[in-house]
């Protein structure tokens, strides 16, 4: 309930306590009850007061739903005040009865008032109190009212309203507070509940009951659980294996071996995990850890090890794989090798040269520098890689050609790493992407996409990729072939990723293969 409401709803009860004193009133004056409390000083007038008194609480019992609040809450203080002291000067015997009823109105106005006008009103109550003593004592010759008594209604009337009106502060404060709070936690549990629905790993809550009643099941293990069903909720029904699961680890008090399972025959298998929602409750929690994302997650791990172990390993392993380069070269250029033996060194020399580039790329997992972008005219950066090419690696009877368009296609992107990217590319093209007995044919074509991002293209004419094969090209390790180490296009993509591009393979239907760098362009980069 909002504070506003909360006022409203205390001005009602206030309005509400206002009828039944103007009832009580009446019923003093227009029944034999009246004369239990003495005869009336002016019969007349306190009919009058009464009856005017009732009506005048019943509007605003019906305005005080609707009405300002502030002016309903005076309006109905200063009626309050006037109908006891004209009751008290009408009902002399009644006179301390009708103050103490007035001693309540005062503290809930209040209550609702700011304190200097709640001081107002208590200060009012004590002048009409005062005036109608002092008219008593002129007029009607005394009253049955001590100046002592006068004066301790005006003080409580005083003490009534500051305690009132700092209690009503204090309760005003706290509700604001409550319903910040609230706020607070309800977005925090939409927050919550967001992000345990879009989480990866599955997340089921199961009740403790033989059956396994499923209470909650976020998207990710209702994908892997095909479904819950319509109506199905048992975890028994709906995932035999998993059920039992939860059963023995239930029994072994939270033991057991973690073992893959499969739910589903079109997901991949899943590693779960338990655990009680509540110390000693029957609520238990079950994660269904997608076993694909674990071995991402270990190959990770394996990538960083592995990078850590060859940085130290490397300098041991390269020079004696220099030594090994040189000596192959001088006995090479020696005239008393025979020619059946330069064969052998030959071979040597390569096979140094293949465990140099096999180092070379482990090391580049180690180096891992960070991306430095800059303004790159990408048409003038394919033209000059494939000048370069041409001048570091005879092709013979390969081609590599460059289509950049005539207009300046300008990117962010780190010159150096997009060119050992490239580079990654353009050598897998070379060696994969031709077709038997035939020449290589590659070409790198610079462009914009439909929203103006820049793209670079490496495209061969081969035979192609496999589905199969092209749904694992860019893990670590993985390659077709054995001489290859399966890092290449990995750490191409771990290139173009610290340059917040991509790098995707797109399927020629024409037959041949696309590799495709979409980069930031340099206006997109500059206005975020």
């Amino acid at each position: 309930m909002s504070p506003r409401a909360a006022i409203r709803r205390e001005l009602y009860l206030l309005t509400l306590y206002r009828i039944l004193e103007a009832a009580l009133l009446c019923l003093a004056l227009f029944s034999p009850i009246g004369t239990l409390i003495g005869e009336p000083r002016h019969l007349l007038l306190g009919r009058a007061v009464a009856v005017i008194y009732l009506i005048v609480a019943a509007i605003l019992f019906w305005n005080g739903r609707t009405g300002p609040i502030r002016t309903q809450v005076l309006l109905g203080v200063a009626a309050d005040v006037l109908a006891a002291t004209l009751a008290m000067h009408a009902l002399p015997g009644s006179a301390a009865g009708i103050a103490m009823m007035l001693l309540f109105n005062i503290g809930a106005a209040a209550f609702l008032l700011p304190l200097r006008l709640g001081i107002g009103c208590a200060v009012l109550a004590g002048l009409a109190l005062g005036a109608e003593y002092m008219a008593s004592t002129i007029h009607d010759g005394g009253t049955q009212a001590s100046l002592a008594e006068l004066t301790m209604f005006a003080v409580s009337y005083l003490g009534m309203a500051t305690l009132t009106n700092l209690i009503g502060r204090q309760m005003r404060a706290t509700e604001a507070l409550a319903e910040r709070r609230g706020t607070q936690a309800a977005s925090l549990a939409e927050v919550s509940e967001l992000i345990l629905r879009r989480m990866r790993t599955g997340v089921l809550l199961v009740d403790g009951d033989g059956a396994g009643t499923i209470k909650l099941a976020n998207e990710a293990a209702m994908l892997q659980l095909g479904g819950l069903g319509e109506g199905r909720r048992e975890l028994a029904a709906i995932a035999p294996a998993l059920a039992q699961r939860l059963q023995e680890w239930r029994h072994n008090g939270g033991g057991g071996e973690a073992q893959a399972l499969q739910l589903s025959s079109d997901q991949p298998e899943v590693l779960p995990r338990f655990a009680r929602l509540l110390a000693g409750g029957d609520q238990t929690l079950v994660f269904l850890d997608d076993t694909s994302h674990v071995t991402r997650r270990a190959e990770s791990l394996t990538l960083a090890t592995l990078g850590r172990f060859s940085a130290s390993l490397a300098h041991e392993i390269r020079n004696p794989l220099a030594a090994i380069s040189y000596a192959t070269q001088l006995l090479e250029e020696s005239r008393e090798i025979p020619e059946t033996d330069r064969r052998l060194l030959e071979i040597i020399y390569q096979q140094t040269q293949r465990m140099n580039g096999i180092v070379e790329n482990v090391l580049g997992l180690a180096r891992r520098e960070r991306a430095q972008p800059e303004h790159v005219e990408l048409g003038e950066f394919v033209r000059h890689f494939v000048d370069d090419y041409h001048t570091s690696h005879p092709l013979e009877s390969d081609t590599l050609d460059a289509i950049a368009p005539t207009k300046p296609l300008a990117a962010m992107v780190d010159r150096r790493q997009l060119q050992q990217a490239v580079t990654v590319l353009v050598h897998n093209a070379l060696v994969y992407g031709r077709l038997p007995d035939e020449a290589a044919r590659i070409s790198l074509r610079a462009h914009t996409d439909d929203g103006g991002r820049p793209i670079l293209d490496v495209v061969d004419r081969g035979p192609g990729i496999p589905d199969t094969v092209a749904a694992q090209l860019f893990r670590p390790f993985f390659t077709t072939s054995s001489h290859g180490t399966g890092l290449g296009l990995y750490i191409a993509r771990e290139l173009c990723q610290a340059n917040e591009a991509s790098l995707d393979y797109v399927p020629i239907p024409g037959g041949g293969a696309c590799f495709r760098i979409r980069m930031p362009g340099a206006r997109t980069l500059a206005t975020t």
